[in-house]
């Protein structure tokens, strides 16, 4: 009897366990409708999820299994894709049109993901075409686990700040004229959480908080401040930063950084201000900080900023380093990951290119300006689909002659690590995105890069990890990334009408072992279209 009694106590405790041991789940709802809006005070076309505009903010925390069911009715094809979200061993949940299938009119799809081993600042937009112009983007903020240290002292409350260039017009005329051959005209306005100077937060007087700052623009970088405080930059992307005081920083487009605020300043209303960088004219937007119980408004001038100083720029983000003692998502400090001792068993250099094809505008990469194939390069590749792409259809340096139009897919070896150069040999900023992964941005400088540069210019030691990375004018930029997700992931232009006319291309990070300890199969809802139907 002793011993049947005791079988039954271990079987609940290990039930309990099992139940304990399983990662919670957060489940969403999205309709994804039109609906009219006046960012600029002219009525519009957005596009609105559950009837917000800007979407609705997920907030989550390390490793939850987040479901998102998402309804579609617009008038044609939809897709989200997770900006910074790792989507570990799945790039079926990536939804961009190289992995997914997009979901048609007057239907749904439930994406299932595992914010796997990620803290930290992120965001989510719709993918095609256009439709991120008008809408259809949001936050998304990972907490670390209570069990987890936070390099600072608890926020008393948190913001999140998402920061667009606005245009206007329709999102499908936006895309007939991209369709035309012509490049988009500069955006009409700046806007802060889907308004140009009517967002507020509110604080009370010797507290801090925390800003979740995000650039959702299109094609244009920013500088972001506070009147009368000064922001202590606390992570990056998924990664704590040493804790560096800034009076404004530069945010490119893709970019998210997290800033705590201390309200140390006399009771009364501040402005906040984001501005555009490397443009004429600057574009202003302008938020409010209100001290609770102040009745003060805040008044003129507005904190200044750089306009079109690169070099400035470029000495600021030189500033921005890894805080190495700190824990991220996992117990064990950043700096433990000493990725500057690492062999580099591969580098590649990606040159960006404008250029015209039939009369029309094309952005490329390589002398290669993407198309995207009706059949999902991904779909493709798991049921060995023939004539979708060409591995290895992208050389891994920049080549001469004329540029071709083509599914755009480079190979590497799982566990590859990697050097990747971007050279930008044109007058305008760029930034460049990596799905599936973060990397170290380990230098930049102007003019050709080459390899005597490492020793000059690399930060082998805390440059930070990050998923964007901003390359200036005439200039180069270097990042070094472990490729130890299996799939296949876009690296794209977070400049939008560049991405859409040709410069990015796809990563197809692989090895022959079939396993699900390195890749999950294929959902069961998987959505089929093209060849794979």
């Amino acid at each position: 009897m002793k011993m049947l009694l005791f079988y039954i106590g271990l079987l609940g405790w290990l039930c309990v366990c099992c139940v304990q041991g399983e990662d919670p789940y957060r489940n969403f709802n999205w309709v994804v409708t039109y609906g009219q809006i006046s960012p600029l005070g002219l009525p519009q076309r957005g596009i609105l999820i559950n009837g917000l505009f800007p979407g609705p903010t997920i907030e989550c925390e390390t490793n939850d299994n987040v479901i998102i069911n998402v309804v579609n009715k617009l008038d044609e094809p939809f897709l989200i894709t997770w900006n910074g979200v790792q989507q570990r061993k799945t790039s079926w949940q990536d939804g961009v049109l190289g992995t997914n299938c997009p979901i048609p009119p007057n239907s749904q799809w439930t994406y299932h993901m595992q914010v796997k081993d990620q803290i930290g600042t992120f965001s989510y937009f719709a993918s095609i075409g256009m439709h991120r112009a008008v809408g259809g983007f949001g936050g998304f903020n990972i907490q670390a686990r209570p069990v987890i240290f936070v390099p600072y002292l608890k926020p008393a409350a948190e913001f999140t700040l998402l920061v667009s260039d606005w245009w206007k017009s329709d999102h499908k005329t936006l895309r007939q004229r991209l369709d035309s051959g012509k490049a988009l005209p500069k955006p009409d306005g700046l806007l802060i959480n889907g308004s140009p100077r009517a967002t507020s937060f509110t604080g009370q007087a010797g507290q801090r908080y925390l800003f979740r700052v995000s650039n959702m623009a299109l094609m244009t970088s920013i500088n972001f401040r506070i009147q009368g405080h000064t922001m202590t930059l606390v992570e990056v992307e998924g990664a704590h930063t040493l804790h560096e005081s800034y009076e404004s920083l530069d945010l490119h487009v893709g970019q998210s950084v997290s800033f705590l605020v201390t309200l140390h300043s006399p009771a009364k209303d501040y402005f906040i201000v984001a501005s555009t960088r490397f443009t004429k004219p600057v574009l202003t937007a302008t938020g409010i900080l209100h001290y609770a119980g102040s009745t003060a408004k805040a008044s003129l001038p507005l904190p200044i900023a750089p306009t079109y100083q690169v070099h400035w720029s470029m000495k600021q983000a030189r500033t921005i380093r890894w805080n190495l003692t700190a824990n991220a998502a996992r117990p064990n400090p950043q700096g433990s990951f000493h990725y500057g001792t690492i062999p580099i068993t591969r580098t590649v250099i990606f040159a960006n290119s404008k250029t015209t094809i039939g009369g029309k505008l094309r952005y490329a990469v390589n002398k290669v300006s993407h198309i995207n194939p009706a059949t999902p390069l991904k779909l493709a590749d798991y049921f060995n689909i023939p004539g979708v792409f060409k591995l290895n259809s992208i050389q891994p340096t920049p080549r001469a002659g004329p540029t071709v139009l083509a599914p755009s897919v480079i190979g590497f070896t799982l566990h590859d690590f990697v050097e990747i150069v971007f050279q930008n040999n044109e007058n305008s900023i760029q930034s460049w995105h990596l799905d599936g992964h973060d990397f170290w941005s380990v230098g930049f400088g102007g003019g050709q890069w080459n390899s005597t540069l490492r020793k000059r210019f690399y930060n082998m030691n805390d440059a930070t990890t990050r998923y964007t990375v901003q390359v200036y004018p005439k200039s180069w930029s270097a990042i070094l990334v472990a490729l130890d997700n299996k799939g296949m992931w876009n690296l794209r232009s977070a400049n939008w009408p560049r991405q859409y006319l040709g410069q990015q291309l796809y990563a197809r990070v692989w090895n022959d072992e079939k396993s699900l300890f390195t890749e999950y199969d294929i959902p069961q809802n998987a959505l089929r279209c093209g060849k794979a139907k």
